[in-house]
């Protein structure tokens, strides 16, 4: 049996644990308004460090983890044998100035008590508000400053990962929900990273708790008070339910009984297996509930055909959790604790806004605030009655810069973003589109476009035109403009 666990590297000079201590724990113990005395918090952290459990990961909203994190981080010299510390950055949709960037990277620094990050991971609430890229490019100025070690990304799709790509930010790795029940991230995101070197960190791999033999032949529970364990529950219940849920119970517990191990070891141990998984994430109680000793049992054992085909057939009774990576963070269905985000902001903005038209009554219009707009004498989308009329949009992010240059798979996702936008004041969404035109600068590239579009409008299914257009005007590679229709009340 292994005595610790493996190791990974996720960066160059970036070694860690292959078994990751979460701490978002911490928020939930303190959610009375009681905070853990920082020392005994370190207390308990740095045994799980002395056992090999040497990385961990927080946010800025885990109550007091990081203040926790920078006492343990004291107790180490510097050199090897010091622990890991992730944390995330998670602020809500608005302007991402460079004052603002580095105010919120700094206080992640001063609650650590460390001169750098190992590795700063970026939540952003809505692909909508293109001032994520802005973020992300103050933070690897950061990065090359030094105050950064690695920078990586928390619940992006394969679209959104490979258009920050293709805008040149360099990204180590993409923390995702991973696990027997929501095996999204086996699909497009995890092909991407394989070609990309981006490596996936898994959490919910144990489901809150439900994967485990607590839970096998057990009746469905009428409530659920933990916040963590009734988000799992809306996965189980978005996957097809109680009985699909228990036939993957079933399926890993005959897996665990063949190899010796626990049936979480096997739930961990098939994330674990996917070549572009650097870690899984495991809850760290500090104090409570530590199966240090049967977590290790997960490097003792290999999942063999066998193996796989059972759980294959567990697989196929159950629905596949719609959307991509992180979309239960961004649109309906909300697999959130609350089912919505309540828990974590007020509202959503929207970065444009309507305004009327002069001397039209009833007739509305938005600007994105390109330069083009005022010279040329148009306006982003324009509202008539209950129609939506959005002008050819290219990946121009603020007034003139060309997103992800010579990529046009990429330019397709930020245009969608911004029709998105562009519609959203108006009192449109993209369900609302019955016509889009999209125009190629060279119809060699229309598949990475197509499949953007396919992306956003698979079930809605509008009518479609695509030409190549020869060269269009700067970098861009693709333009596209849509017609919506809002249904009369």
């Amino acid at each position: 049996m292994h005595a610790r666990p493996e190791r990974t590297l996720l960066a160059p000079g970036l070694e860690i644990s292959r078994l990751v201590c979460g701490l978002w724990q911490v928020a939930d113990i303190e959610k009375d308004g009681t905070t853990i005395d920082p020392e005994q918090g370190a207390d308990a952290l740095e045994a799980y460090a002395r056992a090999g459990f040497d990385t961990f990961d927080m946010a800025d909203h885990y109550g007091s983890a990081e203040i926790i994190t920078g006492h343990l981080l004291k107790r180490f010299p510097a050199g090897s044998g010091k622990p890991r510390a992730f944390t995330k950055w998670c602020p809500e949709p608005g302007p991402m100035t460079r004052d603002i960037v580095r105010r919120g990277v700094e206080e992640r620094l001063q609650r650590l008590g460390v001169d750098r990050i190992d590795l700063l991971q970026f939540h952003w609430w809505t692909f909508e508000h293109p001032a994520w890229l802005d973020a992300l490019h103050e933070m690897q100025a950061m990065k090359q400053e030094g105050l950064i070690g690695a920078l990586g990304l928390t619940n992006v799709d394969a679209a959104h990962l490979s258009l920050a790509l293709a805008d040149g930010i360099e990204i180590a790795s993409n923390q995702v929900s991973f696990s027997l029940v929501d095996r999204r991230a086996a699909g497009a995101l995890s092909d991407l990273c394989a070609t990309s070197g981006v490596k996936l960190l898994a959490y919910g791999t144990l489901c809150g708790g439900f994967l485990s033999e607590k839970w096998l032949g057990q009746p469905e529970p009428a409530s659920i008070a933990d916040w963590s364990r009734s988000k799992y529950k809306r996965f189980i219940d978005t996957a097809g339910g109680w009985e699909p849920y228990q036939a993957i119970l079933r399926a890993a517990s005959e897996i665990a009984r063949k190899h010796g191990v626990s049936l979480s070891n096997v739930a961990s141990r098939w994330v674990l297996e996917h070549q572009v998984v650097a870690a899984t994430i495991i809850g760290a109680r500090l104090g409570e509930s530590e199966h240090r000793d049967d977590n290790l049992n997960v490097f003792r054992f290999a999942l063999d055909a066998e193996d796989h085909a059972l759980l294959d057939a567990a697989f196929a009774g159950t629905k596949p959790i719609p959307g991509d990576c992180g979309d239960e963070y961004r649109k309906p269905p909300f697999l959130t604790a609350s089912g919505d985000l309540s828990h974590h902001l007020d509202a959503i903005p929207s970065v444009y806004q309507a305004e009327p038209v002069p001397g039209r009554p009833g007739r509305l219009r938005v600007s994105s605030g390109s330069i083009w707009e005022p010279i040329a004498g148009y306006s982003r989308a324009v509202r008539i009655g209950n129609r939506v009329l959005v002008s050819g949009t290219t990946a121009t992010h603020g007034t003139d810069r060309c997103v992800a240059p010579g990529d046009a798979g990429a330019q397709a996702t930020y245009i969608l973003d911004k029709i998105a936008a562009s519609l959203n004041p108006l009192g449109a969404k993209m369900e609302d589109v019955v016509r889009t035109r999209i125009y190629l600068k060279d119809a060699e590239k229309w598949e990475p476009v197509s499949r953007a579009h396919g992306r956003v409008f698979g079930t809605v299914l509008p009518a479609n035109t695509l030409i190549e257009a020869g060269n269009l005007i700067g970098d861009y590679e693709v333009e596209i403009e849509v017609e919506a229709v809002i249904d009369e009340a």
